[in-house]
């Protein structure tokens, strides 16, 4: 048996429901497999931050440093502005950990209709790789003449060659790897500085990666073939912002952004790496047990593709498609009644 020892962060609102669910499922799958998971939970939430002043505490990234992942619930609170959660929290972490890489997969299932009548189940199978600790989200800026007729604002946009080539060489191995086509997310028209800076190195890691056909696409134009064409793509790389923003229409596409997991890899493995379902705290719903499980389950399953166990990887996301193609089990977001322990259980059952 292999034990791995996880880092569990349920933090905000439905995060402390849909992590017991990803716990139940990985410790079902780890018994088919050969894996343990040791589990240790921090508390680290909106709530610490308005009773401590914190959202972590100070030594909290190197408690982190000493499990071999993370996998986070939610995070956000209405009584705590959304820039102190997230700078609070997420963004050291990603950053202290050299997460540069946000992976987000997309997929149509069979059983849960796309609102898009152009992503059909099976045709409709790609990933946004994301640029995940400089870019669009930099803490250089400032602002000025706060309250006054002349206030204003500056937020500096920072891209590195270092940064922007290591994500485009994640991304150009992973088209490599899938044998599909990869596309970058641009705006080089308008952004004069940034983006052709952008565009100049995806050519030169393209010259790296002969056998990958790929394309670049402005990001206004993008989002439209999202809707219009989604199974036209299969790798999708695209700075902090943009990533960001295509990642959750992706989502919507396939569906519901309740089934929507995500990664913060680094992918050398010197630092633990974090997996969270992007759905956010959902402060509506918390405390009645209806929260979507899938997003927080799917993205279990890529924490173990990247410990090194694709085959129980496949099982946890073989499962989730037997469950929405097989049976009638839906959670309030997808039209149905189920509970989130409901829907948790007929995944279990197919595993």
């Amino acid at each position: 048996m292999t034990n791995h020892s996880i880092a569990l962060i349920p933090g905000d609102g439905i995060g402390a429901e849909v992590l017991p669910a990803a716990r139940e499922v990985l410790d079902t799958v780890g018994k088919r497999h050969g894996i343990t998971f040791t589990y240790q939970q921090f508390d680290w939430s909106c709530e610490r931050y308005l009773r401590l002043g914190s959202m972590m505490p100070e030594d909290g990234l190197e408690q982190l440093r000493r499990h071999d992942a993370i996998l986070l619930g939610a995070v956000g609170h209405p009584g705590v502005p959304d820039h102190v959660s997230l700078w609070g929290l997420l963004i050291p972490i990603r950053r202290a950990f050299r997460q540069y890489v946000n992976l987000r997969p997309i997929r149509v299932f069979e059983g849960l209709p796309s609102p898009v009548r152009a992503a059909a189940p099976g045709a409709v199978d790609f990933v946004v790789v994301r640029e995940n600790t400089e870019g669009e989200y930099s803490e250089i800026g400032g602002r000025m003449n706060r309250g006054g007729p002349d206030e204003m604002a500056v937020q500096q946009a920072v891209f590195t060659r270092r940064g922007v080539t290591r994500v485009l060489d994640f991304a150009f191995g992973l088209a490599e790897r899938r044998g599909g086509p990869l596309t970058s997310a641009t705006k080089s028209n308008g952004i004069v500085h940034t983006m052709p800076f952008w565009d100049e190195l995806v050519a030169e890691r393209a010259a790296e990666h002969p056998t990958v056909d790929w394309n670049q696409e402005h990001i206004d134009a993008l989002a439209a073939k999202f809707v219009l064409e989604p199974a036209r793509f299969d790798v999708v790389v695209a700075s902090n912002l943009f990533g960001d923003i295509l990642s959750d229409l992706a989502a919507a596409v396939a569906g519901g952004i309740g089934i929507a997991p995500s990664a913060n890899l680094n992918p050398e493995g010197e630092y633990p790496s974090m997996f969270e379902p992007v759905h956010g705290s959902a402060p509506d719903i918390a405390g009645r047990g209806i929260a979507n499980p899938i997003g927080a389950i799917w993205s279990a399953a890529m924490m173990l593709d990247h410990l090194g166990y694709p085959e129980a990887a496949a099982d946890v996301t073989d499962a989730i498609a037997r469950v929405l193609a097989t049976t009638p089990v839906r959670t309030r977001d997808l039209g149905g009644s189920a509970s989130t322990a409901v829907f948790t259980s007929a995944i279990l059952q197919h595993l």
